[in-house]
This record gives structure tokens, sequence and C-alpha cells, in this order.
């Protein structure tokens, strides 16, 4: 993408063409406030940016309609957009046309028929910028957003207060969250992020969207099954208590109480029974019997407990003085293996006495009742969790009664609300109908587990696939590609710590220099002519690699009065007004030659047919230099805009 043509109307409909060549160098020189510095407001302008930063002036007084052509490989694209209307700050509608030779539009012809977000996205796709999604940290508070056409700015302008300024590397660097957005953006312009990634990465989203909306639906399937039982068993003692099921107990089961509902939306009024008015005296004594049954469960596991730590007591105790024994190999022979466990005494000395024979009996006595005493501690635990589970089992039970008994009474209070037993009972089959159409079948839910063990596999390989992408070593070989370039130009311009490496510092947006002792960013060097060199050495890097490499990077760069830094002062400078004898007398002439051969050398050798648009005071003899004008010295007249106009 370049530059062939820029066009302003004035109020009356006169038009003002301003051609460039799209390959190579531009130059526009002459005298101050001839509009110079404005072409790249109105460039951006015409590029989707909806903001109008031209100067206020003759400019905005005189100009009713701004229109650039833009060249691509196989067409070109005219954007013309109105000064805002009625002193406005900005302006988001325009006028777009798309053809193979375009040709500036006369004033009559001017309509707005789109506006800047089209603009964006055409110019974006046209460009050849991937679809992407800026990479940013769930907790990050910014969100993630589309790089597209605008984020190319940073690169293409360099503006008359920026070409020289050290804390400043990128037009638009010290404006709030721009830092951000370049870090965010220029991998991606970069080719970092690869459109696969992007497809993986989108893919990624959706696959964890439907597994959370999965697991929110498996866990709703399992909570309605836990406490499906209860509210069936309510519903059961409920339809008894008003006649809707009979009055004889059941063994209540899950399967076996769910099939007594469905049994029960055969009612009909005329075959409600009579209640037999025991149903909740018959529930409060089997309560009663069944808390009696725990207190008697929990009381034995009670006093087995506190056995077991009197038992522990005494286990520690038998313990110690069974290792004690065996410690000093009391027996004198092994208890285990039979062998003579006694080094210095002959074997059988003297043991045959009566004595001998009562102290070793009394000793094998002693180690057989300890290990007798160890051994019990097994029995003690599996008796203890006998007695938890015969707990349980009853508090489970009760659990089931309670329910009966609740549904029981709300069943006698609902029917004497309603009046009669049928309306009541009529009432009752109503909310077995209910929570048995919502009743989630174990078939449902094994299909919800199978699905959500899909989809977690599923997202696990799309994170497996995405995580070893390379993309940060993709960048940091790529910033030092870029970087190793910055150097060279740097020693072309023969600028101060030329003979150090040079490093484009993304995360600070920055030139950094490293020396041995310590880095030195940009900021804390010295020297309008450095910080020049450090600028555009970055710049004609960047462009470089992505030119080389075919990076979606618009082909051109427009630099704004580069050559003050060369001069011994700002009004010096302006004082040139293009003047070919005026420059040679008071600009550093070697400098300034410098500079263009080099900007010349870049569209030529460097990156044939790249575009660079510079507007300058400074004005040299050469026929080359001489060739790059674009049009003659602007004075008053010619300037950007004409003094006739209205």
């Amino acid at each position: 993408m370049k530059i062939r043509s820029l066009h302003l109307y004035s109020n009356d409909g006169q038009r003002r063409d301003l051609q460039f060549n799209a390959d190579g160098l531009n130059v526009i020189t002459g005298r101050s406030s001839t509009g110079k510095s404005a072409l790249s407001e109105i460039i951006e302008y015409c590029m989707g940016r909806s903001t109008f930063n031209v100067p206020e002036g003759v400019i905005r007084d005189k100009v009713a309609w701004f229109a650039v052509i833009y060249q691509f490989e196989h067409e070109q694209v005219l954007v013309a957009k109105p000064t805002p209307r009625g002193g406005g700050a900005s302006c988001s509608t325009a006028m777009l046309r798309r053809g193979t030779d375009l040709r500036a539009p006369v004033f009559s012809e001017l309509a707005e028929n789109s506006d800047d977000d089209a603009i964006v996205t055409l110019l974006s796709r046209l460009l050849g910028i991937p679809e992407n999604r800026t990479d940013v940290p769930i907790e990050h508070s910014r969100a993630s957003y589309d790089a597209n056409i605008k984020h190319t700015f940073y690169y293409l302008f360099q503006k008359q207060g920026l070409v020289a300024n050290k804390d400043q590397l990128l037009y638009r660097q010290n404006e709030p969250y721009q830092p951000q957005a370049i870090r965010d953006t220029l991998p991606i312009l970069l080719g970092v992020s690869s459109h696969d990634r992007f497809d993986l990465e989108a893919s990624l989203r959706v696959a964890q969207r439907d597994l959370k909306i999965n697991g929110k639906l498996l866990d709703q399937a399992r909570v309605a099954i836990d406490t499906s039982q209860e509210r069936a068993i309510g519903l059961y003692s409920e339809a008894k208590a008003v006649g809707v099921v009979g009055s004889a107990d059941s063994d209540l089961n899950g399967g076996g109480t769910i099939e007594l509902l469905r049994a029960a939306l055969t009612w009909r009024p005329e075959s409600v029974p009579e209640d037999d008015g025991s149903r909740v005296s018959r529930l409060e004594a089997d309560l009663g019997n069944l808390r009696k049954e725990r207190r008697d469960a929990q009381a034995r596991i009670d006093a087995a407990r506190q056995f077991s730590n009197r038992a522990g007591g005494y286990e520690s105790e038998a313990t110690e003085q069974r290792e004690r024994l065996t410690s000093i190999k009391a027996l004198p022979r092994n208890p285990g293996s039979g062998e003579w466990q006694w080094p210095f005494s002959e074997r059988n000395l003297a043991l045959d006495t009566p004595v001998a024979a009562a102290l070793l009996n009394e000793l094998a006595s002693l180690d057989t009742e300890l290990r007798i005493a160890t051994g019990q501690r097994p029995k003690l635990e599996a008796y203890l969790s006998e007695l938890d589970g015969k707990a349980q089992e009853i508090a489970s039970v009760i659990k089931t009664k309670e329910s009966e008994l609740a549904a029981a009474l709300a069943a006698n209070d609902l029917i004497g609300q309603l009046g009669t037993r049928n309306n009541a009972a009529a009432r009752v089959v109503g909310r077995i109908s209910l929570f048995l159409e919502n009743l989630a079948p174990n078939e449902e839910l094994s299909r919800l587990e199978a699905e959500h063990r899909r989809l977690k596999a599923k997202v696990e390989d799309l994170e497996r696939r995405i995580g070893v992408d390379d993309s940060n070593e993709r960048l940091s070989s790529i910033l030092n590609i870029i970087s190793t370039q910055v150097s060279q130009y740097i020693q072309k311009f023969e600028a101060e710590f030329r003979n150090f490496p040079a490093r484009f510092d993304l995360a600070n947006v920055t030139i950094v220099f490293d020396r041995p002792e310590r880095p030195v960013p940009m900021s804390r060097t010295g020297g309008g002519e450095n910080h020049l060199a450090y600028h555009l050495s970055a710049l004609l890097a960047l462009h470089l690699f992505a030119f080389k490499n075919n990076r979606p990077i618009p082909q051109f760069l427009l630099i704004d009065q580069p050559t003050q830094v060369y001069f011994p002062s700002e009004q010096v400078y302006k004082d040139a007004d293009g003047s070919i004898q005026k420059t040679e007398s008071d600009a550093d002439l070697n400098a300034v030659r410098r500079l263009f051969d080099l900007l010349l050398k870049f569209t030529k050798v460097d990156a044939p047919g790249f575009q660079l648009i510079v507007t300058e005071h400074a004005n040299l003899r050469e026929q080359w230099f001489q060739d790059a004008i674009v049009e003659q010295p602007w004075t008053k007249p010619p300037a950007l805009v004409p003094e006739d106009w209205p």
C-alpha cells in the first residue's frame, strides 16, 4: 500500500492535486507555513481516523474536502472525507471508490457513501492483515481486540516534533494506552501470531464455552438426582395422606418410589379411600423407635471408642515391653525362627534345671501375651466400623421417615385448607406429575457425563496445541533481526554509540545500546543528530523486515523535516525556505547529504520500490535530489492551499 496522490477541494469546487511517485524517494521542500506538515494529518484522516488533526487556519478555512488515492498491487482505492462541519473535531463519514486506474472526482461527484469502520476494514483486508485477536491475559482489565490498519500508523509517520525526540520513538507513543497497543499488535503485524493460532484460539473459546454450559447442566442433573429420592418420598407420603395411593407402607427405594408415584397418576376422584387417621401417629412412633435405636448405637460406639483409647495405652506399653525383650534377646531361641540367639552362651547350657525352665516358661508366656494384646487392634477397628455403618443406616432411615412425616402433616393441612380430600388429592397428583416430568433419567445423566468428558478432552487438546506454539521464541528472533539492522543503519549515520549493539526494545518501545558496563536507553543519550539517527534506523529496519517478509505494513514512510538537526538553530532552518544556497551556507552539508543518500539507497537497494515522502526546508543541488522533488519549492504561492481560494 502506497500513496498515489492527494487532492484538496475548495468550498467553491476548485481542486488542488498533489501527485507522488509510488516508488522511491519523494521530497517536498519550501518555506514555513505552506502546509507541508499537514500532509501526514490529511493522509491519516483519510485512512479511517475520525479525529480531525489538520491545523487550524488556512487549510481548515479554505478546504471543503480531502481525498487520497492509495495504490495497492492490483487496484487503487480513493477515500475522500469532508472537513468536519460546524467546527467539529471529528468526522466518521466518507466517500469510497475502488478501481484499477482511478482519477480524482470533480467536486460535484463528492458524496458520502461509507464510513471510517468500512474504510478500516477494507484497507486492512487489502493490505493483508490476517484475522487475529490480541493475546490479552484473562486477569488483565483491558479487552482483546483485532489488529487493523490503524495499528500501522505508529510506523508510517515521523512528525516534526518527533524525529529528534529522545523520549519517544514512535508516533502516538506518548498517548494513553498506545504503548500497550504497540506491544499487543506489532507481533501480529510481524507474523508472530499465525492464522492457525487464531483459528485454534477461536476454537478453544467455543469449546470452553460449551464445556462451561455442559458443566452447569451436569451439575443441575446431579443435584436433581441427589434430591429426587427425598422429594419422591415426601410426595409419596402426601399421596398416602390424601388417599391417592394405598395406606400400607412399602419398602421405599429409589426405583420403587418412582414407580409408585407413576401409578398415582392414574388416580380418579371417585376412587379416593377414606383416611385411616393413624398414618401420622405411626410415623411418629416409628421415628421414636428409630431415634432410640440411634441413641443405643451411638452409646455402643462411644463405649467402644473409650475402650479403644484405654486399650491403646496398654498396647503401647505392651509393644514397648515386647520390643525391650526382643532387643535384649531375653529368650535363648528366636520365637519365630527357633534359632539360637545367645552368642555368649553354649547351647542348652544349664537350661535343663528346674529354675531355668521356670524362668524361660515365664518369659515365653509373657511374649505370647504381648503378641495377643497387640493383635486385637484390627478386630476392634472392624467392630467400630460396623457400629458406624449401622448408625449411618439408622440416620438415613430417620431422614426418610422425617420427610414422610413432614409430607403427611402438610397433606393434612392441605385437606383442611381445600375442604375436601378430592381437592387435596388432585393438587398432590398435579405436583407428582410436575416432579416426574422434570425428573432427569439416569440415561440423561450418563449422556451429560460423556459429553463433559468429550468437551474436556477437546479443550485440553486445543490448549496443548496452542501451548506448543513458539510465538515468544519467534518474536525474539524477529526482534533480533530488526535490532541487527538497526545497528547497521546507526553505523551508516555515524551516530554516537554506533560501536555498541543496538536493540529494539519492544517492552519499553525504545532503542537500547548494550554496553559492557550497562545498557543505555535512547532517553539517556544526547544530541539531536543522534536521536534522529536512532529514530530513522529503527523505522527503516522495521520496514525492511516487513518488506522482505511480505508483512502487512504499508510500504510508505512520511518524515517531516528531518534535517532540522543539521542547522545551527530552528530559525536558521526555517529561513532556508527550500533554497539550495541557504542550505549550503548554513547546514552541515555532509550530514544532510549522508541522510538523503541513505534514504535514497533504502528505496533503490535495500527495499526497491519502497515509498519515502520527506517534507523539508533544505534543498540539495545534486541531480538525484532534484529528481526526487515532487513540485517546485513551496513559497506563497505556490503552497498546499492556493491563496486565491475563498
